[in-house]
This record gives structure tokens, C-alpha cells and sequence, in this order.
């Protein structure tokens, strides 16, 4: 559909399709970008001359080791060298919404764990081809309503600035996870359904820019750049490494239906096809990675987790948006996860590691609180004092 879309691909699943058939799916969305989140020697190898580009994932238990370079060579040797220049490896995503988790042993390893991957691309000659970034939950905003108001933390901003100064002095992008369905599915009954599916609607204006928006992705990007600009990096690329809407959810997970989650991401990738900007950047093509490519159906969590694919696991679309399956017919793997079988043996996801990092954490382990997006729609512009605050 678009030259321009990003997918997401988990494999917290025991009845998925082999990587060989997921080649064509990938396809048949118009995806020219995948985002792993590690480095699946089946994954790479399958696209391997598909002129896919990929983003690899680094998880948050390798952090500590990371720190050490040998090891970090060694990681990018075996998991990123023995893989170009076939399969089209573009960037190396060490770890997922850190900052966010409060540990400070593991934030205090994010950035040198970043550093010693970057060595080791030098060290390689491969740092001109492939780049080294993080991606972050939202709720490292502390302000982002309006968005032009956009700020981080401050509890963060010692950990944000230095890798900030990171990624621009190597040329990486921004990486942000973001997620308006969470602002839909806290208060229902006073934020517009329209306005986070990017239906028709009046939209809001930004008092403090006067730019207007007519959806909540975009705002939150804005106040992403908003916040980078504050800190002196009004030029650095952002990357939205995911969004997406559930179509299926437990009963207060209002929202959560096919219906809903073929606007959202329907809508979202003509918006993508369209190479429109956000009003703050309108001449900067979006960078989006839809999450995701397939229901996981071992991902811990409300059932809204385990229904963000696109993709049935037999292949199937999981709602209609305008492209067909493959109808594949048997997993990748064996187990008991209420999945098919199939016989192309284990998948090393069958037993995550509580809490890991590894981009498998429920998404709702991130929820932003979108209460200030909540009376927008009933209180004129002029009577908002307060910013929208973004946490947990």
C-alpha cells in the first residue's frame, strides 16, 4: 500500500506461520520495513535478498552483559555481520522502554550497552549502514498537551540527554512507542472515538502553535519533537517503532473490536501512503511501525495482548483492511498454547522470561494517562491551565 510501512514481528506464539511464509505477508501489506525484536536466524535468513529492511532488537537482559565490548562484538558478529549483506539490516534497537521501568541498574546500563554496539559497528565497518537506537514508552513525557508544550521528565532527562547527544552525533533516530488506544479505553465516555481513530472530526487547535489537529497520533508525535527541541535537538528524526489497536479486548476494554482496529490501522496506513507529515513537520514523511504482525497468543495480560495482529496466525487477515492471506495451515512450532501444531519444531519463545524486555512486555505495562486529552473535547482552549501529564 505504501513504500513508507514499518511492521512490527513478535513471536510470543506457539502456532505461528514459518518466517518463509510470512515473506509474502509482509508483502501483501505493502511493509518494506520489519522490526524484530531480537535477531531470529530464521527471520533473517528468510528474508534474506527481499530488499526487507530490518530493525533488530537487543533485549533488556542482555544490557549488563552489553557493557562489556568483547561482547557486544561478539553480539553484532553473530547476529548482524553473518547476515549482510543479504538481509537488509539497517538498525540495532538495544533494549525497550527502559527508562520507564524505574530500575536504575538497568537505565544505567542502556546507554554504555548503546556505545559498545556502536564500537563494535566500527570496529566492523559496518556503522555506516547500520545504526544504533532505543525505543521508548511515551510515558517518558512529563507534559504533552498541548503539544507544542511537549516536555521529558525530569526524573529522566540526566539518562535522556546523554543519549540524545548518542544518537545525533551517530546520526540515529528518535524511537517512541505510542499507543491512543490507551486514551480511548481509560475514559470512554469524553474522548472522541473519532479523534484517536483518525476519523472525520472538528479536531483541537494547539493554543501555544496554532496548529490544528484532527488526531491523537499526530499530537503525540508533535509533543515528541516539542520535548527534543527543549533539549537542543530540534533535527532529530523520530521514529514511531509502534502503534496499533486491539480487536479484542476483555469487557472493559471498550474499543477493543475488528471494527475499530480496521480504522485505526486502516486509516493509518493511507495517512502513511499519502507521505503526509505532522502539522509541526509537514514536509517530514512519517516513520511508522504498525504493531503487529500476528495475534501472539502467549503474550501475558488482558486479551486485548494477545490481539494486535493484523494476522491470524493461520495467515488470515485478522479484520478486513484490503489484502488477503496465505492461508497457511500449520505453526511453526509444538506446544500447548491453545494454538495449532505444527512441526517445524520449538519456538525459543514458548517460555519468556518474566518481565523481559526483550519488546515483549504487555503494552499496557506502559499505559499513558491521557487524562488532560480527556476534557479537551468539553472545555474551550482558552480554560485549560493544566498540562496533560504522562505516566503510569
Amino acid at each position: 500500500m505504501a513504500a513508507a510501512v514499518g511492521i512490527n514481528y513478535g513471536q510470543i506464539a506457539n502456532n505461528l506461520p514459518s518466517p518463509e511464509h510470512v515473506v509474502p505477508l509482509v508483502k501483501a501489506i505493502g511493509a518494506t520495513r520489519v522490526k524484530l525484536y531480537d535477531a531470529d536466524s530464521k527471520v533473517l535468513k528468510a528474508f534474506a535478498n527481499t530488499g526487507v529492511e530490518f530493525i533488530v532488537g537487543l533485549g533488556n537482559e542482555y544490557l549488563s552483559k552489553m557493557t562489556d565490548p568483547a561482547n557486544a562484538q561478539q553480539w553484532v558478529k553473530s547476529n548482524v555481520q553473518a547476515y549482510l549483506p543479504a538481509t537488509k539490516i539497517t538498525s540495532i534497537a538495544v533494549g525497550n522502554e527502559v527508562l520507564t521501568f524505574n530500575d536504575t541498574s538497568l537505565s544505567g546500563c542502556l546507554l554504555p550497552a548503546m556505545q559498545s554496539v556502536h564500537t563494535a559497528l566500527v570496529n566492523l565497518k559496518l556503522d555506516s549502514q547500520v545504526t544504533v537506537t532505543t525505543a521508548h514508552s511515551v510515558a517518558i513525557l512529563q507534559n504533552s498537551y498541548p503539544p507544542s508544550s511537549g516536555t521529558f521528565r525530569q526524573d529522566l532527562k540526566g539518562c535522556i540527554s546523554p543519549i540524545l547527544d548518542f544518537l545525533s552525533k551517530t546520526c540515529s533516530p528518535f524511537l517512541i512507542n505510542a499507543y491512543p488506544f490507551f486514551a480511548y479505553k481509560a475514559n470512554p465516555k469524553q474522548v472522541a472515538l473519532d479523534f484517536v481513530l483518525f476519523q472525520p472530526n472538528a479536531g483541537i487547535v494547539d493554543p501555544g502553535s496554532n496548529l490544528h489537529y484532527d488526531n491523537m497520533l499526530f499530537a503525540q508525535i508533535d509533543a515528541v519533537y516539542a520535548a527534543l527541541g527543549r533539549l537542543g535537538y530540534k533535527k532529530m528524526p523520530v521514529q514511531i517503532s509502534e502503534t496499533g489497536w486491539p480487536s479484542k479486548g476483555d469487557e472493559d476494554e471498550l474499543g477493543a473490536s475488528p471494527d475499530n482496529a480496521k480504522k485505526y490501522n486502516g486509516n493509518l496506513l493511507k495517512i502513511i501512503s499519502q507521505k503526509k507529515g505532522t502539522p509541526a513537520r509537514p514536509n517530514v514523511d512519517l516513520n511508522i511501525f504498525v504493531f503487529a504482525m500476528f495475534n501472539e497468543n502467549l503474550k501475558p495480560g488482558p486479551t486485548s495482548e494477545r490481539n494486535y495482529g493484523l494476522f491470524k496466525p493461520d495467515g488470515t487477515p485478522a479484520y478486513g483492511l484490503g489484502f488477503s492471506g496465505i492461508g497457511v495451515s500449520s505453526g511453526n512450532t509444538t506446544g500447548t498454547g491453545g494454538g495449532n501444531s505444527g512441526t517445524n519444531g520449538p519456538s525459543i519463545y514458548l517460555s519468556p522470561p518474566a518481565n523481559s524486555s526483550s519488546g515483549y512486555l504487555a503494552i499496557s505495562s506502559s499505559t499513558v494517562s491521557f487524562l488532560r486529552w480527556l476534557s479537551m473535547f468539553s472545555v474551550p482552549f482558552a480554560k485549560l491551565r493544566l498540562s496533560w501529564t504522562v505516566g503510569e
